[in-house]
């Protein structure tokens, strides 16, 4: 049924849940998993609300950040091996996460995204915004939400 899986994890254990059943979607159509892991952008500046770093220290935290993140899809590929399953990782800096699993699912030829949602209501989820219903209002592409 689907060629290419789109799955987004942070680490979390909400979103480890997303990758299992991305696995297993993948395993039972012989699907490819295109595993992503969004990082945010170094805020740089005073008027981005934040402490202004210097270049070095700007590119330890994305190199640590970086890592983290490789590490982190380093385990869904390794958990895809098991499986069967060939997992593609992907990293991406951006401060804009749902645009950017959107597009990184079009670029990628994916034809089903899989992400998690914490499930917030009311008054928290105006004050946290959610990633989740901003891929869902706006991906062309079917989306399968864990909670």
């Amino acid at each position: 049924m689907y060629k290419k899986i789109l799955v987004a994890t942070d680490g979390s254990k909400l979103s480890q849940k997303a990758v299992t059943h991305a696995l297993a979607s993948a395993v039972l159509s012989d699907a490819e998993l295109v595993a992503i892991k969004v990082i945010p952008r170094v805020q740089q500046t005073y008027y981005e609300g934040a402490i202004p770093l210097n270049d070095q220290e700007t590119k330890r935290i994305l190199a640590t950040w970086r890592h983290d993140a490789e590490t982190l899809l380093s385990q869904v590929v390794a958990l895809g091996k098991r499986k069967g399953v060939v997992v593609k990782p992907v990293v991406v800096s951006s401060d804009l996460v749902a645009e950017t699993l959107i597009k990184t699912a079009l670029k990628t030829k994916a034809d089903l995204i899989v992400m998690a949602s914490h499930g917030r209501r009311g008054i928290s989820r105006l004050l946290l915004g959610s990633e989740t219903n901003h891929v869902l209002t706006h991906s062309s592409i079917p989306v399968l939400v864990i909670r």
